[in-house]
């Protein structure tokens, strides 16, 4: 079994390959334990950048979205159905959901743990597949689209624990998003837009010595580069301390004041995350238990595991 460095190390040549071949495949071929270790990671880079990945058999192809042209958005789930095998028994974790998010809008899906708001989540961007019902996106279905075609069409997915590529510097990483050479200054404003300083980080290796609020502004200058017209965002707050925390909440508040031509969906329980929504979604056992505005929904939940305060929750 490969150790935790050496994957590391696996993780980084296959970074390096990338970046200096982009058509050549990589052939990945782990146990299930450093498949899980290496997957997150290169999922992203596939978003990111166009590659040919061989997982285990699993063939992903991948192309940076760059630009597109921006239009009427509408994304709407008709009966999605999830299941998933464990302990030898077939377990329904998202059962017949039915939404729409709309244009320019901020949805926060919340629930208590092990609702399925992640699963939800990942089901959207195309990590899993559903086993019943269809997606459809600016009125084309997109079920049978892979992660790949979806990062393409515009869905961007930004993960619970970003990611961290050593031997990569943060505008390297910007680059790929955009997918073109940006100038310095060109990712110097992604950088500024999220509250950090570019010439402090511009530089920086994307490694351990960057902290998991760092980490996560940094992903979300990857998603503003890449120009998605859905944005999915994982319990953001997962992992970052109070005052992160609290530069977060500054960033999601400007993105929806500036939300034109951008959807932004995120599953998060807390309180000051719900607070910014102009729609709350309340998944509990893998179905929809509530569902309206943010002034409806958050008063019926505050208090609950639902609705969080990240303060309370730190003391």
């Amino acid at each position: 079994m490969m150790s935790g460095n050496a994957a590391h190390f696996y993780l980084s040549t296959l970074i390096l390959l990338v970046l200096n071949n982009k058509n050549m495949p990589i052939y990945c071929r782990l146990r299930f334990q450093q498949k899980f270790l290496l997957c997150n990671n290169i999922i992203t880079l596939l978003i990111l950048r166009g590659q040919r990945v061989i997982i285990d058999n699993v063939i992903t192809m991948s192309e940076s979205s760059g630009s597109h042209e921006r239009g009427s958005i509408m994304l709407e789930l008709k009966n999605i159905s999830f299941s998933a095998e464990s302990d030898g028994k077939n377990v329904e974790i998202i059962r017949d959901i039915s939404l729409t998010v709309e244009d320019d809008k901020f949805v926060v899906i919340t629930g208590p743990n092990g609702g399925g708001k992640s699963t939800l989540a990942k089901l959207i961007a195309g990590i899993e597949k559903n086993t019943a019902g269809s997606f459809i996106l600016d009125g084309e279905d997109i079920t049978g689209k892979s992660i790949t075609e979806r990062a393409k069409m515009g869905i961007g997915f930004a993960f619970q624990q970003p990611v961290r590529f050593k031997g990569m510097t943060v505008v390297d990483l910007l680059r790929i998003a955009a997918g073109k050479n940006l100038s310095v200054s060109e990712a110097c404003e992604y950088l500024s837009e999220v509250g950090l300083c570019a010439k402090d980080y511009i530089d920086r290796e994307i490694n351990a010595s960057l902290s998991g609020g760092e980490l996560k502004r940094i992903e979300i200058a990857t998603v503003l580069a890449r120009n998605v017209k859905l944005a999915l965002f994982d319990e953001p707050e997962a992992g970052i301390d109070l005052w992160s925390f609290n530069n977060l909440i500054r960033i999601f508040e400007k993105m929806r004041s500036e939300c034109k031509g951008r959807s932004i969906v995120v599953i998060s329980h807390q309180e000051r995350i719900l607070n910014i929504a102009d729609e709350i979604i309340v998944i509990a056992d893998g179905r929809i238990a509530k569902q309206g505005s943010r002034d409806e929904i958050l008063p019926e939940i505050t208090g609950t595991e639902s609705a969080v305060n990240i303060c309370h929750k730190m003391a």
